[in-house]
């Protein structure tokens, strides 16, 4: 949530400012603002209520003075609805002092009596402004920005990342991260700060992650990081292992779309260098010791939304192949249950920015109780990766829609890397057989490509249905989740109402929905792997077809038992049984993005959604 861009260095802020704000704009906000410094040392802001675009163009109609040092933001509100004056940044000291920030101050109210008491008046309802106006009073008492920046942000609790800068030192940002994300961006005579890297990687690939709890002064010459009590300290180094083209959409009409094709290179760059021959490779996970899956007894996954449908498709696999006992908790519950955690248990987090707050604090709970952490994240120098004993990234490469697609795929693939892993380690999967596995695994990018080919049918499927109100998703054992995320999907970018159920569940109460020309997708597992879920899915599409549904079963290609009974068939090329969520998953990813075209939505930012969630 919210994107943060800071530049000081030779070239003018503005166009460095809205143009790392532009790159920011997948993690979801509703308005926009840039501060910056002149030549001549005075501060000027303009803020405003919306996209981006309409501080660019207000920006265009009245040019505003330019500088070589300046902050800027986009805000997604959490303090005050989305308006011009709740938009940052927040000025005080005089108009002298800008302030951007990201996260909820939690003691801003007990703050902000103490400021009214003491004169200080508010113009906005933020948290942002009060942290401003400490600030701002600060630095009348010791007159310099780090100094006072240093000493408010002692007194801030729950999750910030702020930026500062004054006119009265032109050429310097102080920021400062606790349990939100902030990254610094290094030139050749000029530095960067921003929320992510997409901030600047325009520019340079050079970063450093800031770590918990620390204060960064930004200068031209590079930066010096230090703790909030003004101890020296190293945030830790790092190459963007991608460039700006990356993150463009290029020839697609959306990132969304850029992306759902990028599914087979997200799988292939997860297994690339993992695999050789009939053996799992993954020194990511030297860290926990060599020894370390022969005595774990239980794999916890914490996750939240798409994530954890990722999550519950990996722990089949990896129950099935190692025999370790594994679920999936959502992150935002787990650690307010009191769960039962030893040294033997391994808490798996996933999630795609690897700043998910509600899972970073799942990960610091879980080290607290004596759990080992592994993360599995798709971002470089994030939080959770850092925090964790070890990480295994899924290189997906940047994800800019706000809803996931080639993310998904790579965790699930990067789960069953570590189910296989693990297998191999324990030995509770012969070597023939899973030597079978990993070479299927690996045909698994090509067999996605192919069902890539069905878009053209599906996008007539979706015009079709274009006025639909509700959806219903089914499936069974792996496929289930991918009901789950059939249904997720459909509901973020079409705002459709629609639900993913275990086809069991059916007769239990589900079935109660089914009505003449209710349309319900159903997940159709193989007739080759399994007697039992086979034939019970197909009188799973029998009992909602006698009820008036239309029936769209995403199946094996050449499936003949269900076409009797289906409206619509999509096939997918044969694959293992572990395997098919990476190809069934495709089709409805597709459906979701052609049903909110055909709606005239915006797929990359959906309403009310950001990318990235990074308060609790």
């Amino acid at each position: 949530m919210c994107g943060i861009v800071g530049y000081v260095g030779p070239r003018p802020s503005q166009e460095v400012l809205l143009g790392g704000l532009r790159r920011l704009e997948y993690r979801g906000y509703d308005s926009a603002g840039i501060a910056v410094i002149d030549d001549a040392g005075t501060l000027h802001s303009r803020k405003r209520a919306g996209k981006l675009a309409v501080l660019s163009d207000d920006l265009e109609r009245m040019p505003m003075s330019d500088g070589t040092t300046g902050i800027g933001h986009t805000r997604w509100a959490t303090h005050g609805g989305p308006t011009d004056g709740n938009a940052h940044p927040h000025l005080s000291h005089g108009g002298k002092l800008a302030v951007i920030h990201n996260g909820i101050i939690e003691n801003f109210a007990e703050l902000k009596s103490e400021l009214i008491a003491e004169g200080i008046e508010f113009t906005s309802e933020t948290d942002t402004e009060v942290a401003a106006a400490l600030i701002g009073r600060e630095y009348t008492a010791t007159g310099s920005l780090e100094r006072a920046f240093r000493a408010v942000v002692s007194r801030l609790d729950g999750a910030f990342t702020l930026l500062a800068v004054h006119a009265d030192e032109p050429g310097v940002i102080v920021g400062a991260r606790l349990n939100s994300p902030l990254v610094i961006g290094l030139g050749d005579g000029e530095t960067f700060l921003g929320s992510d890297v997409a901030a600047f990687v325009e520019h340079t690939r050079n970063a450093i992650a800031v770590g918990q709890a620390q204060v960064v002064v930004a200068r031209p010459e590079g930066v010096e990081v230090t703790t909030f009590d003004g101890a020296p300290a190293e945030g830790e180094p790092f190459e963007v292992s991608w460039d700006a083209s990356a993150a463009e959409k290029g020839g697609w009409p959306s990132f969304m779309a850029k992306e759902i094709d990028e599914d087979p290179e997200a799988v292939a760059n997860t297994l690339r260098g993992r695999v050789q021959h009939d053996t799992v490779v993954l020194p990511d996970l030297d860290a926990l010791g060599d020894d370390y899956f022969t005595g774990i007894d239980r794999v916890v996954i914490v996750a939240c939304g798409t994530a954890a449908y990722s999550a519950q498709v990996g722990v089949y696999a990896i129950e099935e192949w190692s025999r370790i006992p594994s679920v999936v908790e959502l992150a935002h519950e787990f650690r307010y249950r009191n769960p039962v955690l030893t040294e033997r248990t391994l808490v798996v987090s996933m999630s795609q920015s690897g700043e998910t707050m509600d899972t970073l604090m799942a990960v610091r709970y879980a080290k607290e109780r004596g759990a080992k952490t592994l993360s599995i994240c798709n971002t470089q120098g994030a939080t959770i990766p850092r925090e964790s004993d070890a990480v295994v990234y899924t290189h997906a490469g940047p994800e800019v829609a706000v809803a996931s697609t080639k993310a998904f795929l790579a965790q699930i693939t990067a789960l069953y890397l570590l189910g296989l892993y693990a297998a191999q380690v324990r030995g509770t999967l012969d070597a023939e057989r899973r030597a079978e596995l990993l070479t299927e695994f690996q045909t698994i990018p090509e067999k996605v490509r192919t069902v890539l080919d069905v878009r053209p049918r599906i996008r007539e499927l979706a015009n079709w249905m274009a006025d639909t109100r509700s959806v219903l998703y089914l499936g069974r054992n792996v496929g289930y989740p991918i009901a789950l995320e059939g249904a997720l999907k459909l509901k973020e970018i079409a705002y459709i109402h629609a639900e993913g159920f275990a086809a069991g569940e059916l007769k239990h109460g589900p079935i109660a929905l089914i009505e003449p020309g209710q349309p319900v997708f159903v997940i159709v597992p193989s007739p080759r792997h399994d007697d039992t879920l086979h034939p019970k899915i197909v009188s799973n599409i029998q009992e909602i077809r006698a009820r008036g549904a239309r029936v769209l079963a995403i199946c094996e290609a050449g499936d003949a038992a269900v076409l009797p009974y289906a409206d619509e068939v999509i096939g997918v090329p044969p694959t293992e049984p572990f395997f098919e969520p990476l190809l069934a998953v495709v089709p409805l990813q597709v459906f979701a993005i052609e049903l909110a075209t055909a709606k005239g939505l915006d797929v990359d930012q959906p309403r009310n959604l950001a990318k990235s969630v990074t308060v609790e």
